[in-house]
């Protein structure tokens, strides 16, 4: 039987295009032919789901440059990480709406740069309305990867993640099962809470390649486990009976050696599907910066690579979706 061609997730849109998380980046994400769109969801004071990648937005909107929030800089920290900037959970999403976004990585991607300061951020609502329209006059279901960030940070301040996340779903008309929508993060928990409240998808838990996730630091300390330990086969025998999926770094498929050379396909991807989970992978992009080094060509970080053979290794492990900053590029690869 042949083997079925992985989903094309456009990763925060098409972020080698446009600014990440934008109007412009979904809709050429779904011009582009990809199956499903990736929002990353954090908090207003309000209590707005909001599609930023990080709730701290210094550096991917204008709010540095404004002095009505010049006072709200602050230094928190986020997942045991101390932060200073400013910070989404300290405005209503009134205030939200006057930003414009901004490039992440500007001498990477100076064309996706050359859209700052056009478009202002966007809540969950607006890319659900943007996905059901695109899927109705394309004539095809695409789907929604909704990942829902720092879960026990925004817990600690009061918010009610799970809860939001279910409201919000729900009165988009995206949480009994209409379009396909996959719930994602590096927290199982709040995954758990999600599905209690009755949201129908498929639920996939995010793995970094070294680390333990939030969550767990927070209740166990240091007898967390690691997300090594937790992709390893008694660690997926546990995540077989908690989600649908996993999402995991590529270099735990690509399986780098202690020179860098990509020594995969590991034995990862096979070990989740022998236990009835799905795989996605995280993050296909051509440029050098992120390629495994034997794929690079040429000095610049900017340039593309070889990026086709870094991808087929990728392809031979089977996963069932990729996150894609180009989609252009993975759709013509990977369909």
């Amino acid at each position: 039987m042949p083997r079925r061609r992985p989903l094309v997730i456009g990763h925060r849109g098409a972020p080698g295009y446009r600014p990440e998380h934008t109007r412009s980046s979904y809709d050429l994400a779904l011009a582009l032919g990809v199956d499903a769109v990736e929002p990353d969801v954090v908090f207003s004071s309000d209590g707005v789901l909001v599609v930023r990648h990080e709730n701290e937005i210094g550096s991917t909107t204008d709010v540095a440059s404004r002095p009505e929030f010049a006072a709200r800089r602050t230094t928190r920290a986020v997942d045991g990480v101390e932060l200073t900037g400013w910070f989404t959970e300290d405005f209503t999403w009134a205030e939200l709406s006057t930003l414009r976004c901004r490039e992440r990585l500007p001498a990477l991607r100076p064309g996706s740069a050359s859209f700052d300061g056009a478009q202002p951020p966007l809540r969950l609502v607006d890319v659900l309305d943007i996905v059901r329209a695109a899927s109705l006059e394309r004539g095809r279901e695409i789907g929604v990867v909704v990942e829902i960030k720092h879960a026990t940070y925004f817990e600690s301040r009061g918010f009610d993640v799970a809860g939001a996340v279910a409201a919000q779903l729900t009165a988009a008309g995206w949480g009994a099962g209409e379009l396909p929508l996959y719930l994602e993060s590096f927290e199982s928990t709040v995954l758990r809470r999600v599905r209690d409240l009755g949201i129908r998808g498929s639920y996939v838990y995010l793995l970094e390649s070294s680390g333990s996730a939030y969550d767990l630091v927070a209740t166990h300390g240091r007898h967390a486990p690691t997300y090594a330990e937790q992709a390893a086969p008694g660690g997926l025998d546990v995540l077989a009976g908690i989600v649908d999926g996993i999402s995991v770094d590529k270099r735990m498929i690509l399986a780098p050696d202690r020179l860098g050379r990509a020594a995969g396909p590991s034995r990862v991807v096979g070990d989740a599907h022998a236990r009835g989970l799905r795989v996605f992978t995280w993050t296909c992009r051509p440029e050098n910066a992120f390629l495994t080094p034997q794929f690079r060509s040429g000095r610049g970080k900017a340039a593309f690579g070889d990026y086709e053979a870094e991808w087929r290794i990728i392809a031979a492990a089977g996963v069932d979706g990729v996150f894609a900053d180009h989609p252009d590029l993975a759709v013509g690869f990977f369909h």
